[in-house]
């Protein structure tokens, strides 16, 4: 299989586990977790061609890592990134001093004013590392980094997680943790 089409797989998989099982009329559990066997039979029966074996492929060389197996495969789910209500069962951790949120360069004035909020999903996602926070922000135009002081964060009480593919998520980021990267 070539790229282009892991990739469509990809994205239409992240769009059922992770937004809209109900577009192929899976269920989720209340963990996020669905049948590895009904996933691959409903996307059939909706006209996207996937095989068990091209199903590992797509989790095997996802570079962001977005989903999991249970330890059988006969589950998969989305690691985070959900807009539908899952209980993830994440254990709170305690992260690095800085972290990192990649956006547009165009959001950056409003950020430093309201923070960064959750919004449609159910945390905020930051990464561990610069060239991880360009990538997300150059989905969005051109990039800028924003530093967050997670030290300081954790400190005043606020919780973090780990996520299964080490994106770190939390349910708020207030303008005062906030500086622009130079």
């Amino acid at each position: 299989m070539n790229e282009k089409e892991v990739t469509r797989l990809s994205k239409f998989i992240s769009l059922v586990l992770r937004h809209k099982p109900e577009t192929i009329g899976l269920e989720l559990d209340e963990n996020g977790w669905a049948d590895t066997a009904a996933l691959i039979d409903k996307m059939n029966s909706n006209g996207m061609r996937i095989t068990p074996q091209l199903l590992e492929q797509v989790v095997a060389t996802n570079t962001k890592k977005r989903f999991s197996f249970n330890a059988g495969k006969t589950q998969i789910r989305a690691n985070q990134g959900h807009s539908v209500d899952i209980d993830l069962q994440l254990t709170p951790a305690q992260p690095p001093s800085v972290l990192y949120h990649g956006t547009s360069e165009t959001s950056v004035t409003a950020i430093l004013e309201t923070g960064l909020e959750k919004r449609s999903r159910q945390h905020v996602h930051l990464s561990s590392d610069i060239v991880t926070a360009t990538t997300v922000g150059s989905r969005h135009g051109k990039p800028a980094i924003l530093i967050v002081d997670a030290a300081g964060m954790y400190k005043d009480g606020f919780t973090f997680y780990l996520s299964d593919n080490d994106v770190w998520l939390t349910d708020e980021v207030p303008a005062k943790y906030l500086s622009v990267l130079k």
